[in-house]
């Protein structure tokens, strides 16, 4: 038997949709959006009161690293948090980790997620992934100044929707940084200045240049100039892609970016994981003036005290509620390319359906007591 859901309001791309009716069959499609001035007089009709969107889209998390919670100080700089990283990873053993995992997984489904942007460094985080209600797209991530093959990664790409992606611009060679990035047609999640030191490594400068000095590293992608010059002269233009952070991108630079790419360019902000690390914060008004597709992630537990995309909302403060929703909905499933099913409440999707209590609705703002609730 079909389910009949009624609020308040409801969010979708054109604005908030009022006195919403949404029916769903048993698996949770929809089979009809319309307003209903009087849902009591509906039957077999429940009514929620508050504003329903569909299901939230993390797209950009590191469910591998759930273990390492609290093992790494906040405030302590990007390159503060790259040793720690170093320093802390291998110190929960495989149960811990397989439990840290299951509890991140189940943490996302209470908060509304239903799909997640997923790096993977290894099998740790398949079986929970494929068991459980969220659909995940996995980017198994290449990294290692002294490794010039994805080869240990190719076993991965068994498991349903995963591809291959650099880790970032500082952290590959040139050539498997560019033939990963001719391979295949799937997204890439690039992880993108997220700190100065990017930028000051092109210039000889900074941290991370001190850094690889000392372990002997030699990068040889350095003529490029800059991170954004390296992923234009690099990247096809047809490649779709997400570029993670960009906390410390300018204007020049990303006009240069969207001005080479045909396909989507998603900037995937994850504010609260920044403020964590290194108390910067993504560009936003920046983007928004140029027009950007944003998406948004929580990053992974190593930096962040929880995986809740409602705390992302907050954490952006001034952006308009109508906005930022479709950021955490239809731009996060945009970006994975999974809108076919997900992002919208609309006929014939499966997007999931959430409640938000404790708004204010005058303003149609969220405040300290908004709440998630999934409804599907």
């Amino acid at each position: 038997m079909p389910r009949k859901i009624a609020s308040n309001w409801l969010w979708t791309p054109e604005g908030f949709l009022r006195r919403p009716l949404v029916t769903l069959d048993d698996g949770g499609r929809i089979l009809d959006v319309r307003t209903c001035d009087a849902p009591d007089r509906e039957p077999f009709t429940e009514f929620h009161a508050g504003l329903l969107t569909p299901g939230f889209v993390n797209a950009h998390c590191h469910l591998e690293l759930s273990a390492l919670r609290g093992r790494i100080p906040e405030g302590c700089g990007f390159a503060g948090f790259a040793r720690a990283m170093g320093e802390v990873r291998g110190l929960a053993d495989e149960e811990e980790r397989r439990a840290a995992i299951a509890a991140a997984d189940a943490e996302m489904t209470r908060g509304g997620i239903v799909a997640v942007g997923d790096i993977a460094n290894g099998e740790a985080a398949f079986d929970v992934k494929s068991a459980g209600r969220i659909a995940y797209r996995t980017f198994a991530e290449f990294f290692g100044l002294r490794t010039m093959a994805a080869d240990g990664l190719r076993p991965l790409l068994r498991h349903p929707r995963t591809s291959l992606t650099p880790h970032s611009v500082y952290s590959v060679q040139d050539a498997p940084f560019r033939a990963l990035c001719a391979e295949g047609t799937a997204p890439l999640s690039i992880h993108f200045m997220e700190s100065p030191a990017e930028a000051e490594l092109f210039a000889g400068r900074g941290p991370l240049h001190e850094w690889y000095a000392r372990a002997g590293f030699v990068c040889d992608f350095l003529h490029y100039g800059s991170p954004a010059e390296r992923l234009v002269r690099s990247i096809p233009a047809e490649r779709p892609l997400i570029l993670v952070h960009a906390c410390c991108v300018g204007e020049e630079e990303v006009r240069r970016i969207l001005a080479h790419f045909t396909a989507p360019v998603y900037w995937c902000l994850c504010p609260r994981s920044n403020r964590y690390i290194s108390r910067l914060a993504p560009p936003v008004a920046l983007l928004r003036s140029l027009g950007a597709r944003i998406c948004l992630g929580t990053d992974s537990l190593a930096s962040n005290r929880s995986l809740s995309l409602l705390d992302e909302l907050r954490a952006l403060g001034g952006v308009p509620l109508r906005e930022s929703l479709r950021w955490a909905t239809l731009g996060g499933a945009e970006a994975l390319g999974l809108d076919d099913a997900l992002g919208t409440v609309a006929p014939g999707k499966r997007p999931g359906l959430n409640l938000l209590t404790g708004l204010d609705f005058e303003r149609m703002a969220l405040t300290p007591d908004t709440r998630v609730k999934p409804l599907i």
